[in-house]
């Protein structure tokens, strides 16, 4: 008897709290998805002027439109394009009408085309700030000297095309040979569901084992009282 009572508790106790972690997970998913739905809303927005003093934080996706030239200086990150294979962001120097220095990720070419030149003449860009979070442990070194850049490091792009630490992802397009790789939120992970799927199948798992293991406790038990 106390066996099936220890194996009962059990039962109870682990659905519990695979139940609770599930339900959690759907709450973080609820919670995730406003946020994302509020970050497409704000990348969408009508863009505005280039603010004098951005913030990483407050003014992180802020549509906004510059107007000026591109400087000869680019730096070549190294991506891959779902639908076109390897190849590089184009992040170029911009200098506004008003004299400020700033950078701008111009999109995607295929690592074939890295040596073209591109156009430098005047341009309207529209685009948001960003902040990219790309660099980890795992991250190659840059090849500074043959342009082989492997995350959008802000400061340190800057630092090497002498402008201010800001950067526009283009919307629109800024050379013929260039595609715009505009910031979007499919990079925000968001596995809440499969999450919370995973736990209801650990419900489900752990309900059937002990439940089992209940019943086998309970037909040795009624073996052992019928024997002679």
């Amino acid at each position: 008897m106390f066996k099936q009572i220890l194996a009962a508790i059990l039962l109870f106790a682990g659905l519990a709290v695979f139940v609770s972690l599930g339900v959690w997970q759907l709450q973080r998913l609820e919670w995730k998805e406003a946020i994302i739905a509020e970050i497409e809303s704000q990348i969408g927005g009508n863009p505005v002027a280039l603010p004098a003093t951005p913030d990483p934080g407050a003014d992180r996706y802020l549509p906004v439109e510059i107007s000026g030239n591109f400087g000869a200086g680019e730096i070549h990150v190294l991506v891959s394009h779902r639908d076109y294979g390897a190849g590089f962001r184009v992040i170029a120097s911009f200098t506004t009408d008003d004299g400020r220095a700033i950078m701008v990720d111009r999109g995607f070419i295929p690592t074939a085309r890295k040596e073209d030149r591109h156009n430098l003449s005047g341009a309207t860009v529209q685009g948001n700030l960003h902040w990219p979070d790309e660099r980890d442990q795992f991250t190659p070194e840059d090849d500074e000297a043959g342009n082989w850049w492997y995350a959008r490091d802000v400061d340190k792009m800057a630092g090497a095309l002498g402008t201010e630490p800001l950067l526009v992802i283009a919307r629109n397009e800024t050379d013929p040979a260039i595609l715009p790789m505009p910031v979007t939120t499919e990079a925000i992970r968001n596995k809440h569901f499969e999450y919370a799927m995973t736990w209801f199948l650990f419900a489900v798992t752990w309900v059937v084992m002990t439940g089992f293991a209940l019943w086998r406790i309970r037909r040795r038990n009624h073996e052992q009282a019928i024997q002679p």
